[in-house]
């Protein structure tokens, strides 16, 4: 019986229900001399106690997420995995504590990934207006680099005055910005789905499913979009080519060589198949991809975005490219890319409209993501 299944959380009311009505009808009709019977009372008040704690402990345990299984629980069987350390309550039950800059911060773990990260969301002005209580928005997901953290676009990056800039002057629709951990308990895997820890699915179904579970977010694909920096960068390059259901655009700033980091992904042919350019010559997404990098940025270069070109040729994919002639792989670089970047990104997501205007996309607020097939199949 699994430690967080239903029936375990009975069987515990049940046992408790018992021990306290065999406390009532058994107190008085102990046999025996007074210190046994003593004893024996002792003994099911002790009982009660301990069935009602473990009944409110396997609730709680349950309701936050705490232990996915008895493993878990108990410290025993294999210790590699990403149920061994990653605490924190669902998307449910997640709460959000206001944060630098007008941002909502949490920490919580995905049902879908089993991992735990910190999330922050900056709803754009006039939300909490009564007047928009209907009001749906689209959705832009910030991706850090590595090394970096959420907090990174708001102490670098501008964020989310930078975005609020573009909406006051009209080149940006009002949207709902989200900037998630990448790296999950601090190991990165450029986004992808490994054995061992499934950042992909943290991205693209545990964030997504937390944000579209507490905001009034627009329905997928049409109404998210991401853009990263960096390692976000490759992963705002690569995770609309696998969840093209739920992510419509990307835009990727000074992106990480788009073939696929060795040292991040040493399984080569893993690699082959994830990496953004293995997926996108075998896509049949619909998708959106603006890449932008600096001629004088060695870590993101120029030949990368133009090796992604010339493979995303005639597929679906509609792609822009953007080389700045200077500019380091710093956020100043990035920074003066946004101007380029924001509104193109915001031209592509569905724009915020009332729950009696139609909407593009599907009839729900998110549909569950399935990625395509990965290059290589």
């Amino acid at each position: 019986m699994g430690l967080t299944s239903t029936s375990f959380l009975v069987l515990l009311a049940v046992l408790t229900a018992l021990a306290m009505l065999a406390t009532l009808l058994l107190w008085a009709r102990l046999p025996g001399p007074g210190w046994l019977r003593w004893t024996a009372r002792l003994a099911m008040i002790a009982l009660c106690q301990l069935t009602a704690v473990a009944t409110v402990g396997a609730w709680v345990n349950n309701s936050y997420g705490l232990y996915a299984s008895w493993n878990d629980l108990l410290g025993t069987g294999a210790t590699d995995t990403v149920d061994a350390s990653m605490p924190g309550p669902p998307a449910r039950r997640a709460q959000f504590t206001p944060g630098a800059s007008g941002t909502l911060s949490t920490y919580f773990r995905g049902t879908h990934s089993r991992l735990s990260g910190e999330v922050l969301v900056w709803t754009p002005p006039g939300y909490d207006d009564p007047a928009q209580r209907t009001t749906r928005y689209p959705v832009v997901m910030l991706l850090h680099g590595i090394p970096g953290a959420p907090e990174s676009w708001l102490e670098h990056g501008g964020m989310p005055d930078a975005y609020r800039r573009f909406v006051d002057d009209g080149t940006a629709g009002p949207a709902i910005l989200v900037m998630p951990t990448i790296d999950p308990g601090g190991i990165d895997t450029d986004c992808v789905d490994t054995p061992l820890r499934k950042n992909a699915t943290w991205l693209a179904e545990d964030v997504t499913e937390l944000v579209a579970d507490h905001f009034r977010t627009l329905p997928a694909p049409g109404g998210w979009g991401l853009m990263g920096i960096s390692t976000g960068g490759y992963c705002a390059a690569r995770l609309p080519l696998q969840y093209p259901r739920t992510f419509t655009a990307g835009v990727a700033l000074d992106p990480d060589p788009l073939s696929g980091d060795p040292d991040v992904i040493p399984d080569a042919a893993l690699r082959a198949r994830t990496s953004p350019l293995a997926l996108v010559k075998d896509t049949r997404a619909d998708v959106s991809l603006f890449l932008a990098t600096s001629r004088q940025d060695r870590d993101s270069p120029v030949g990368a975005i133009e090796e992604f070109a010339r493979a995303a040729a005639g597929t679906p994919v509609r792609l822009k490219t953007l080389v700045v002639p200077e500019g380091g792989h710093n956020f100043q670089t990035w920074t003066g890319m946004y101007p380029s970047a924001l509104p193109w990104l915001s031209d592509r997501l569905t724009p915020a409209a009332g729950t009696d205007q139609p909407t593009a996309g599907s009839d729900s607020v998110l549909s569950l993501p399935v990625p395509y097939a990965l290059a290589g199949r």
